[in-house]
Order: C-alpha cells, then sequence, then structure tokens
C-alpha cells in the first residue's frame, strides 16, 4: 500500500523551515537547497510543493500576517473601539508579533526588486488601509473621532507608526520598547478624540 502524503501538513513543514531560516540568518540564507536541507527534501522535492523560492517567501510572508491578524478581536466593535484594537494588535509587543515582524520586514526587502511579491505586498497594503479608513468614519458617525485631521492623513499616521513600530523593534529596540509604542498610540487615540 502506497504511503499517504499529507500534502498540506509538508508545506507547512517548509514555510516552519523558511520561517527559521529566515529568522536566524535573514532571506540570504534562506537558499532552495538550505530549505530542503532543513525540512528533509532532496532540493528538486521542493517543487512539488511550490512552484519557486518566491512562492515560498510569499506563503512564509502570508503566515507571518496571519499571525498578526489572528490577535485582532473586534468582537463586533466598531469605530474607534475596532480601530483601537486592530492598531494595538498589530504593534510588535511580544516575541512572536517581533518574530513576524522579522519575517515581513525581510519580505519588504525582497518585494522591492520582485514585482510580483511587491503586488502581493500592496493587495495587502490597499485592504489594511481600507480597513483603517473604514474604521475612522465609523467613529466619526458614532461621535468617538472628533479631530478635523483628514482621514488620510490619520490613516497615515497609523500605518507609518505601525511600520515605523515594526522595523524599530529589530533595528533599535531600546529606542521602541512596549510601553513607548503604547504611549505613541494613546497620545494618537487622544489626539484624535479632540475637536
Amino acid at each position: 500500500m502506497p504511503k499517504i502524503i499529507d500534502h498540506d501538513q509538508r508545506r507547512s513543514d517548509i514555510i516552519d523551515v523558511t520561517w527559521e531560516l529566515i529568522t536566524k540568518g535573514g532571506i540570504e540564507a534562506a537558499t532552495m537547497r538550505e530549505i530542503a536541507n532543513a525540512a528533509g527534501f532532496a532540493n528538486g522535492a521542493l517543487k512539488h510543493y511550490f512552484p519557486g523560492k518566491e512562492d515560498i517567501i510569499e506563503a512564509t510572508y502570508e503566515r507571518a500576517l496571519a499571525i498578526v491578524t489572528s490577535y485582532v478581536k473586534l468582537d463586533g466593535r466598531r469605530g474607534l473601539g475596532a480601530l483601537r484594537e486592530m492598531c494595538e494588535a498589530a504593534m510588535p509587543i511580544d516575541e512572536e508579533r517581533i518574530t513576524a515582524g522579522r519575517v515581513l520586514l525581510i519580505f519588504w526587502q525582497t518585494s522591492l526588486t520582485n514585482p510580483k511579491l511587491y503586488g502581493k505586498y500592496l493587495e495587502h497594503l490597499r485592504a489594511w488601509r481600507g480597513m483603517l479608513h473604514r474604521l475612522i468614519e465609523e467613529g466619526r458617525a458614532d461621535g468617538d473621532i472628533r479631530t478635523s485631521i483628514p482621514d488620510e492623513q490619520l490613516v497615515d499616521e497609523l500605518v507609518l507608526l505601525n511600520a515605523g513600530a515594526n522595523v524599530m523593534s529589530l533595528v533599535g529596540p531600546q529606542f521602541s520598547t512596549v510601553e513607548l509604542q503604547k504611549r505613541h498610540l494613546e497620545s494618537f487615540f487622544d489626539r484624535i478624540a479632540q475637536p
């Protein structure tokens, strides 16, 4: 009887080892040869699960996004409450989210020279910004967001605050403690509640 292979599990295992290679040695460490070796495959066997390295990197990026997204618990919240939850959940405030941020940072770097991966990131960025716009509009309608600052500027600030916190948690953690990140968010939310 032929051995039954769980292809989804194998794909997950490949992503696991790619994640480890990237977080320990950067994108340069995640060569097809190293990925195959760490996963216990012959080099050519990876093609049964992923067409190429960029597909493995993309799947690893999607796992990082899924980790961050898993912390967002809106539970029927809308407007300012949902906006606060979404922003706090995406901040690198624990080891799992800091590691996910490392993978995201490497993906951002790789996407600069890879049109397919760049398109994938833009797709995510547009969806994220769209969600922020929607929550800000709800907060204004509910009377919780009272600032006259335009919505687009508020979205820009939140994206930059979050992306900056992720970068600084990796390259300058002494300048971006969890307490400081929380203070920045609180300052933002206090400011937008004022007319």
